[in-house]
């Protein structure tokens, strides 16, 4: 069976193409290559021993989609990660992320409506809850006005993909609501390859654990939380691998109760910036060098999920711990950097 996944040299685009080909699935790769290196090819191969199949096209280029579906006729389901994803960068450069966010979802949609069955898994975040009311987050909290245009993407996003469900009856989706991925493949093969300054916080962590970053800045100081610094779900990228083609195999053996449908997921357990902090001291042994600075535009104070839906339907709960997801997150960082 043909899988489409955009993005998929990605940090969490890379780690599920292991996964669907771990359970058998035929992989075809679409990605730009403007935040992603053709070189993650390699080590999905190390790991699953199958080269997938790979396009670079940029979604933007509607043109290159309709020949890309033309060509690939027998793709039965798509994962779409190929998109903009940095809170800071979405308020510096709103058009960026609507046209690379919004247009290319479009068109993806526009192809998989011509198709006589679809499968569509999105990638969606906990950004578009924005701050909540209440911890932890479950899929019912409502919908807030978004804190940054890249939150907005993910929100309007959903809403074209649940008007079209229901004037395309062929097409099933899912919605996945993660929150803060982070990790790396224990094989060390793949994992967060960021090109430029991290626009995460793990890996701005690992690198200046490592010497390539002087120091680490922590937004925000005074926050309503226990320690002063934002609280986060931070979930390990292989637990939430596991969890798209849990999704895809729901949609394709049609087990969803409806043809579109939101899941969370998280680890249910929040830690702030510090923890995480304390989290990479511990499993690294070094003591990382960062300074309290002012907040930063778009960030929400605290944000975790609510599992029980995603425990509960697709049978799903991701198995790491904290430590263990930074352990792996440094690990990798000293792999590639020697």
């Amino acid at each position: 069976m043909k899988v489409l996944v955009t993005g998929g040299l990605g940090f969490i685009g890379s780690h599920t193409v292991v996964e669907l080909q771990n359970k058998g699935f035929n992989v075809v790769i679409i990605d730009d290559l403007s935040n992603s290196s053709e070189k993650v090819l390699d080590g999905i191969v190390a790991i699953t021993g199958v080269k997938p199949a790979f396009e670079k096209i940029d979604l933007k280029e509607k043109s290159k989609v309709e020949d890309f579906f033309a060509r690939h006729t027998d793709v039965q389901g798509v994962i779409h990660f190929a998109a903009s994803k940095a809170v800071g960068e979405s308020v510096e450069k709103p058009l960026l992320y609507y046209e690379n966010n919004i247009g290319t979802l479009v068109y993806l949609l526009k192809e998989l409506s011509k198709k006589d069955k679809a499968s569509f898994i999105f990638s969606s975040s906990c950004t578009v809850y924005g701050q909540a009311d209440k911890m932890p987050i479950t899929e019912d909290a409502p919908v807030k006005t978004a804190e940054s245009p890249y939150g907005n993407t993910k929100q309007m996003g959903e809403e074209i993909i649940a008007d079209t469900c229901k004037v395309v009856p062929s097409l099933n989706a899912i919605a996945l609501r993660y929150f803060n991925p982070m990790g790396a493949h224990p094989s060390t093969e793949i994992g967060e390859l960021p090109i430029g300054v991290p626009q995460n916080l793990v890996p701005f962590i690992t690198q200046t654990g490592i010497g390539m970053r002087e120091q680490l800045s922590v937004f925000g100081g005074d926050y309503p939380t226990s320690d002063g610094t934002c609280v986060r779900d931070y979930i390990h990228v292989v637990d939430l691998a596991k969890a798209h083609v849990i999704a895809l195999e729901r949609l394709l053996e049609h087990k969803n109760d409806a043809n579109y449908e939101v899941f969370n997921l998280g680890t249910g357990t929040g830690s702030t910036v510090l923890e995480a902090i304390q989290s990479f001291e511990r499993v690294s042994g070094k003591k990382l060098n960062y300074e309290i600075v002012d907040r930063r535009p778009g960030d929400i104070t605290s944000a975790y999920a609510s599992t029980e839906k995603a425990n509960k339907i697709l049978g799903w709960k991701a198995e790491s711990t904290l430590d263990e997801a930074m352990k792996s997150a440094w690990e990798w960082e000293q792999k590639i950097r020697n």
